[in-house]
């Protein structure tokens, strides 16, 4: 991934692994149009970057994300100058999340709030310090819930836990989101970071690319389907394109050598396609018509 700063976030590689960290500490990580166009190009750079095997997200200083910026006052989610073509911003991030080929674990180490709370949601494995707070608060704003996050959070959590939290608004801590599956594990400040990393290379060192970014978007996918036939059909599709191929050998090789495996295939020119609308194909045309639009998402 070649270096490049950003406005609004760092993105630094090491050991395989890409951590991003929203940098706007000053204003407690707040989300602005500029922090989606430095997360998309993050995440695209990511994916064409074979030697990054998973990408970390957490926030500079105390904050995770705190929200939308809403510095510009009550007008700051007015997008009717947009129209039929305004696309929330924090839904672009979320869906070009759940397209990534890299895993995504979120180390939540302060407040996530409004998007804040709702981009972590299709990230895969959410961890959190005991700093953390968490308020699905769009209610209190007047707003509904942005960044696909009536789709993604019943499916994290279960509709009557979702529907409490977006109910009223609240604010909850990190055991709360933990007893309810929000978050996977709950850390002190200082180890947070280091657990997320431990994953991530455990991710790293041990599994094939391509299995886990097929795997990663079969989950995500299949969560729509009414029925496990569709999985059937997919898994079996997919065994037949990949079963024979180098990454499997040498997954089976290694095991019976008792020795780390190194697996060869590369996401970016190995990995079979699931589906023809693998990268969103229907929002191309609208996006690009659409009118440039300051708004918050």
């Amino acid at each position: 991934m070649p270096e490049q700063e950003y406005d609004t976030v760092r993105a630094e590689v090491a050991d395989r692994i890409l951590t991003v960290t929203l940098n706007r500490p000053e204003k407690l990580n707040a989300f602005n149009p500029q922090m989606m166009a430095d997360l998309l190009d993050v995440l695209d750079a990511a994916d064409a970057d074979d030697d990054i095997r998973v990408i970390v997200v957490t926030g500079a200083g105390r904050g995770f994300c705190a929200g939308a910026d809403v510095s510009s006052g009550g007008s700051s989610f007015d997008h009717r100058k947009a129209g039929a073509w305004h696309r929330d911003t924090g839904g672009r991030v979320a869906l070009r999340i759940f397209s990534s080929t890299k895993p995504v674990i979120a180390a939540i180490n302060g407040p996530a709030a409004g998007v804040g709370a709702s981009m972590i949601l299709p990230m895969d494995v959410r961890l959190a310090s005991t700093s953390a707070k968490f308020g699905f608060v769009f209610a209190r704003r007047g707003i509904v819930p942005e960044s696909a996050a009536s789709w993604f959070l019943p499916r994290a959590v279960g509709m009557q836990r979702a529907m409490e939290w977006v109910a009223t608004g609240r604010v909850f801590g990190p055991d709360e989101a933990l007893a309810a599956g929000l978050v996977r594990s709950v850390h002190p400040p200082e180890e947070l970071l280091p657990a997320a990393y431990a994953l991530a290379r455990e991710i790293a060192e041990n599994t094939s690319a391509i299995s886990v970014a097929l795997s990663r978007q079969m989950m995500w996918r299949m969560l729509g389907e009414p029925h496990p036939m569709a999985a059937h059909r997919l898994d079996s599709r997919i065994m037949s394109q990949i079963g024979g191929g180098p990454d499997p050998v040498e997954g089976v090789q290694s095991f019976l050598a008792k020795r780390p495996p190194a697996f060869p295939g590369r996401v970016s020119k190995d990995m079979p396609s699931l589906y023809p609308w693998w990268q969103e194909e229907e929002f191309r045309p609208l996006e690009d018509q659409a009118p440039a639009s300051d708004g918050q998402g």
